[in-house]
């Protein structure tokens, strides 16, 4: 074929070209919606790793955690350091957890609540064996800990539970 034949076959696929771009560029319709209270109590208890936020010298902290869910609590550990002091100084703390799919289809739940440190040697046996069981790659140190409840320097703590909230997309 001559070029002069297939030059008016250039404009369509110009065309087709740019309203295919022109629609993968289009904003995506946003989809949420708010969980309801037994899927946000599955977010937080599937998930495995959450981030605890805080308030350390008037500032929000926020770090990534593994925690546990047992009663309406949230359970962790941690060695002593800036969030430990910035939640013994303010105790009200929250946990957020997602699940995430793609980018259009996931969950997120937040555990608002206040910190507990958990001091009793019977209470942090039970506490560190349960973060053991569900996290076997916990260190020699801390598995020594869960077997005999010693006290400090690993801190166990919970997060008292008085308020949900969840939403979901897709």
């Amino acid at each position: 074929m001559s070029v002069r034949k297939l030059a008016h076959l250039q404009v369509p696929f110009q065309k087709l070209r740019l309203t295919r771009m022109a629609h993968a560029l289009r904003p995506h319709r946003v989809m949420t919606r708010d969980l309801n209270q037994n899927e946000i109590w599955e977010v937080l208890r599937q998930g495995k790793v959450g981030h605890l936020a805080c308030v350390d010298g008037g500032e929000p902290y926020v770090v990534p955690i593994n925690y546990l869910v047992h009663e309406n609590c949230i359970y962790s550990h941690s060695l002593p350091g800036r969030k430990i002091a910035a939640m013994r100084a303010h105790p009200r703390a929250c946990l957020q957890v997602s699940n995430v799919q793609d980018d259009f289809h996931w969950r997120s739940a937040i555990a608002f609540g206040s910190f507990e440190e958990i001091t009793g040697a019977d209470e942090r046996m039970v506490i560190l064996r349960r973060l053991l069981d569900r996290f076997p790659g916990l260190t020699p140190v801390e598995s020594q800990l869960a077997q005999d409840g010693a006290t400090p320097p690993v801190i166990a703590f919970r997060l008292r539970i008085d308020r949900i909230s969840g939403v979901a997309e897709g």
